[in-house]
């Protein structure tokens, strides 16, 4: 921490700074107190935990994938009430994260990060928030890919004299029941919300540009005996995450390779979709023109019953303006309300966070990803020394759990961190930064492109939030979970630059000779990769 100096208080310095307090950033927090590194903080913008399952209580919120895998393996939770959580049990579950690894003291709750800039001459981060200014040796960043609500630019949306507002920024002090509301959107959100609030509104229509795939949600409650086993017989808890992962890695091949495999999984929707839609008109509409896993297959056992009911319309087009409380659909359908709800999703592709990352060269990180986002195993990216972002380019699922991949990247991050305290241990006498190659990062995001051409997510014949606004998928990875953890077991030092700063005062250490490799200065002291890598 910075003292007292000559009068002046030096700004604190912490050897690394969490952003986001969701799954990624108390995880990271878990694993740097593992590794032993206990100077860290945890920026949070809001005035609690829980990332995504904070911001996003809307109702019917919950996981579509099951309990027991949507859980950290070194947290396991034999506690579950249901197969698939409600929002308030994840968030839950993330405050009893935060408690029982004593995380507390670290998080700095209502500090939004304002401008991270790299300081090529000191090796570290300079930070600027809400609450003040500090530097880090290393930044993590885990504001996640679902944190900023995307809204569109409608016409006349301004002028709406009703209600609106976002599915992430539910308002729960307006009272929908009686009100006529417009659900604009058909994603994961929306699929949920519509039968939530469905028999209290007076009428409620439904906005859909693309209608999606739909599924069967099995959902139940977990029974007291499960509960009792899964506590007092840990293997069973074990099993049953096993199982469930397991099921998910064997169905990978057929979104990554072979599209055509899931037609009868579309068969299997169509039918789950007739049970409840009689009227053919509406089955028609309801009925995507693209293959299954396109875009992420929905889980609901009660969206179709809902649209079913007489108070509940859909458009099946997108809305085009608003003319006073009157919203005017592409196609020209005229629908009066008194509320709209957008289920319009995220900055996935645009992350804000990346216009605030300010990197060795002055550029910013949106700067250099204007083209699209790329990175080295999804974790650094060119021209951030000691940046890794979690949940960073290509490292989504299309039908597992986010936090096997969290894991595997926290994984990373732990083995970058021991990189660095080695490099700067093995040769005293300065900072030490790490920085990925530029032709590491373009070689790795060749090999994701290239096995993204023949998934579903490409070649599936639809426009998801997958792919930016280049129709380039910077989103999904293209592999089973388990590949992804063995690409990212350790860091290869040969991917990246290793850069050393001059302590006051003194003159870098000389460096032992690596083979063949020569030093480059570039404002601070570059050595080549062999060096320091044993």
């Amino acid at each position: 921490m910075g003292d007292g100096h000559a009068g002046e208080r030096e700004r604190e310095h912490v050897r690394v700074a969490v952003v986001g307090s969701g799954f990624g950033g108390l995880g990271a927090a878990v694993r740097l107190r593992r590794e032993g590194v206990t100077d860290f903080v945890v920026l949070e913008r809001a005035d609690s935990v829980g990332g995504t399952w904070r911001d996003n209580d809307y109702p019917g919120c919950a996981c579509d994938v099951p309990s027991h895998l949507y859980s950290f393996s070194f947290a396991p939770n034999p506690d579950w009430p249901r197969t698939f959580s409600g929002q308030p049990h994840i968030r839950a579950y993330l405050e009893h994260v935060a408690d029982t690894f004593g995380l507390r003291p670290h998080l700095r709750l209502n500090t939004e990060v304002e401008m991270m800039r790299w300081d090529a001459d000191e090796l570290r981060w300079e930070i600027e928030t809400s609450r003040g200014s500090f530097t880090a040796d290393m930044v993590v960043s885990a504001t996640g890919p679902l944190s900023d609500p995307k809204m569109p630019e409608i016409p006349g949306l301004a002028s709406f004299p009703g209600k609106v507002f976002h599915s992430a920024r539910w308002e729960h002090d307006y009272d929908l029941r009686g009100k006529r509301v417009a659900m604009i959107g058909t994603g994961a959100s929306a699929i949920q919300i519509v039968p939530a609030i469905a028999p209290d509104v007076e009428r409620l229509t439904l906005f859909q540009r693309t209608p999606p795939w739909v599924m069967p949600r099995t959902d139940r409650a977990i029974s007291a005996g499960e509960r009792w086993l899964h506590r007092q017989l840990p293997f069973t808890r074990a099993a049953r995450r096993g199982l469930l992962w397991g099921i998910r890695e064997l169905q990978v091949g057929a979104f990554t390779k072979h599209p055509g495999r899931l037609g009868l999984i579309e068969s299997l929707a169509k039918a789950n979709m007739a049970r409840s839609i009689k009227d053919p008109a509406l089955r028609a509409k309801l009925t995507p023109s693209y293959r299954i896993g396109c875009k992420r297959i929905l889980l609901s056992s009660e969206y179709y019953p809902a649209l079913a009911r007489p108070n509940v319309d859909l458009v099946a087009s997108g809305l085009k303006e608003i003319r006073g409380s009157v919203l005017v659909a592409a196609d020209g359908t005229e629908t009066e309300a008194d509320a709209i709800v957008f289920g319009t999703g995220f900055h996935v592709t645009d992350m804000p966070i990346a216009d605030r990352v300010v990197g060795d060269g002055g550029r910013t990180l949106a700067e250099e990803w204007k083209d699209g986002m790329q990175s080295l195993r999804g974790a650094t990216a060119a021209g951030f020394p000691n940046w890794m972002t979690i949940i960073g380019p290509n490292t989504g699922l299309g039908n597992s759990s986010m936090i096997l991949m969290i894991e595997s990247q926290l994984s990373y991050m732990a083995d970058y961190v021991r990189q660095l305290g080695l490099l700067t241990t093995n040769r005293p006498g300065g900072r030490t930064a790490l920085a990925a190659r530029p032709s590491a990062v373009h070689a790795w995001n060749r090999r994701v492109q290239d096995r993204m051409k023949r998934t579903v997510w490409n070649t599936g014949g639809c426009t998801s939030w997958y792919l930016d606004a280049n129709g380039r998928n910077t989103t999904v990875w293209p592999g089973t979970t388990a590949e992804f953890r063995r690409e990212t077991r350790s860091v290869d030092l040969a991917e990246y630059e290793v850069l050393r700063g001059r302590e006051k005062g003194r003159e870098p250490a000389p460096a032992p000779e690596a083979a063949g490799v020569p030093e480059v200065v570039t404002g601070a002291v570059s050595v080549g990769a062999e060096d320091g890598a044993a």
